[in-house]
């Protein structure tokens, strides 16, 4: 009787952490599909393609606080579950100094260094000013994004999921209606969609800010001596986090210039389309893995290593269930999902984006395995391994299987590369946690 109870508490702690961190991560995914719609509504094709351009930047961006929320909030709860008070203070302490040290990175970067880096990203012509007026003015938000994401996931940690989830739905929210109010009656055109963006992580930081102002919070900063070898520690267990978005910033990086070459900006502009769905379903993956990750950290940090097993077991049956759902949608709505975004009803635009979303869409299963097999990793600290996988998809596997199959088969090709690198890429990941296991 008393494992049966436990199961039920444990299989409740894992719907009320993953509902509310599914929830907080599609908002959060809104920050960016929000822009598509409007700029696509208001800017046009031109504009779509200047946004998928900007887009790694905030990628980047978004893994490197990441890895320091991810990295801290898990020495977090290992330490928490063991009673170690000043471990647990102290992975928070370190953990905005690591964020304090990427925001002191991306500011000049954003005030200096934006047009360089538009061109880079492959932005001409008429995107080029657009691309860069959106990463400037994202990269001078980098504070508000890195501390966001830092806070909320020590918040999810901390036992309060409901309150990092009302953090990320409040700032989407905000996103979406600044982002019409910015565009259309005030015409500020791409400042205002990036400007809105911007805000957004403002408005959760102060939603979060009511986890210590009611004094719920369990975790502080202390006055200590920046330690490197404790840094180094945080940033390999949210390495995995790191590599996950930079792998997401590489994956349209390259297939930017692959498509440019094929199908132009036209092309790109279909890729926008299909890349910014992606967010949001890569988004919900992401929350399940981050509402798991507290559980199985305390589970480990208790020595419950059947705990943790199931924990995995829930997370892949949940992942693989929301797979079959959203293939389905997407595959009998390609056409009507892509219209939404075809401001200029570009017929050509359409088909491109409606065809590529049915292959490209293929490696969600996977998808969800290989992201769930990551944290899952890194919550038992087991960093390495979770590096590795993230590596293989987002660099490894991914490029070349990219180069190649374009190389042979044009832009389908290029859609095709990614279910393929996401099935290789699990078949790895199931190797790497059936060895574990034994």
């Amino acid at each position: 009787m008393k494992a049966d109870s436990a199961n039920k508490q444990l299989v409740s702690r894992f719907f009320r952490y993953v509902s509310f961190s599914v929830a907080a991560m599609a908002a959060m995914s809104c920050y960016i599909l929000a822009d598509t719609f409007f700029v696509s509504l208001g800017l046009g094709t031109d504009g779509l393609a200047a946004l998928n351009f900007a887009l790694p930047v905030y990628y980047f961006m978004h893994g490197a606080s990441l890895m320091a929320g991810m990295g801290g909030s898990t020495a977090y709860s290992v330490a928490s579950a063991r009673g170690d008070t000043r471990a647990a203070n102290s992975a928070f302490t370190h953990s905005m100094i690591i964020g304090a040290a990427i925001v002191v990175v991306l500011l000049p970067v954003g005030i200096f260094l934006s047009p360089w880096i538009a061109g880079l990203l492959g932005a001409s012509g008429d995107t080029l000013p657009m691309t860069e007026i959106y990463i400037k003015v994202l990269l001078l938000f980098s504070p508000a994004f890195v501390f966001n994401n830092i806070i909320a996931c020590f918040v999810r940690n901390d036992g309060a999921p409901r309150l990092a989830m009302l953090s990320m739905i409040a700032g989407s929210f905000a996103n979406i209606v600044l982002d019409y109010v910015f565009i259309f009656p005030c015409g500020m055109g791409m400042f205002g969609a990036v400007f809105a963006t911007g805000l957004a992580p403002v408005i959760g930081l102060a939603v979060n800010s009511f986890h210590f102002i009611r004094r719920k919070n369990n975790f502080r900063p202390v006055k200590i001596r920046p330690q490197f070898r404790q840094i180094g520690r945080l940033c390999a267990l949210g390495a995995p986090s790191l590599v996950e978005q930079f792998s997401s910033a590489a994956v349209i990086l390259a297939f930017n210039f692959i498509i440019l070459g094929t199908d132009g900006e036209s092309g790109v502009a279909a890729y926008g389309i299909v890349a910014n769905i992606s967010l949001v379903v890569v988004a919900v993956f992401t929350g399940v893995a981050q509402g798991v990750q507290p559980l199985v950290s305390r589970a480990h940090g208790e020595n419950d290593g059947q705990a943790g097993k199931r924990l995995l077991a829930y997370s892949v049956i949940f992942a693989l269930a929301f797979s079959v759902v959203v293939y389905i949608v997407i595959f009998a709505f390609a056409f009507p999902i892509a219209d939404i975004f075809n401001s200029g009803n570009d017929p050509a635009l359409t088909s491109t984006a409606a065809n590529g979303m049915r292959i490209y869409f293929t490696a969600i299963p996977f998808l969800g395995f290989n992201v769930i097999a990551c944290t899952y990793l890194t919550a038992s600290e087991r960093p390495v391994p979770a590096q590795v996988i993230s590596l293989l998809r987002g660099l490894i596997v991914i490029i070349p299987a990219a180069l190649l199959l374009s190389h042979f088969l044009g832009i389908t090709g290029a859609w095709l590369s990614y279910p393929v690198t996401e099935l290789l890429v699990a078949v790895v990941s199931a190797c790497v946690l059936f060895v574990r296991r034994k």
